[in-house]
């Protein structure tokens, strides 16, 4: 019985709970807002004050010949997959020490999701 009781303590104590998958079409309302000042993606989408971003995920960072990228992003050695973009969403300069990137970091790790599940769209574009 106490095996049981401390078994149960323990695997509640152990517990995270699991943020939702990500929602595109949330993502696809955020981006604007929070990234479109500088990204574009889809169809026809180009560099302007930062990379375009199709095809992000499996891109090495610094890794697209329209945009000039800073030294620290050429250098900086990422491949960008889920868990790279998430920390990088959440605090660019602490990923990329001297990035050009002007983002202060999203904390909410929902939006995160979202935004990226926005953007696994565009991985055939």
């Amino acid at each position: 019985m106490r095996v049981a009781v401390l078994a149960l303590a323990l695997s509640s104590l152990l517990a995270t709970p699991a943020i939702a998958a990500g929602d595109a079409e949330a993502g696809a309302k955020l981006f604007p807002r929070i990234c479109g000042g500088c990204h574009q993606v889809g169809e026809g989408a180009r560099a302007s004050f930062g990379p375009q971003l199709n095809r992000i995920f499996g891109r090495p960072s610094g890794g697209t010949t329209d945009y000039q990228y800073s030294e620290a992003m050429k250098t900086a050695g990422l491949v960008w997959n889920r868990e790279t973009l998430t920390a990088y969403l959440e605090a660019p300069k602490k990923v990329v020490p001297g990035t050009r990137m002007i983002f202060w970091g999203l904390s909410d790790p929902q939006k995160i999701e979202d935004v990226l599940a926005y953007l696994q769209r565009f991985q055939t574009q």
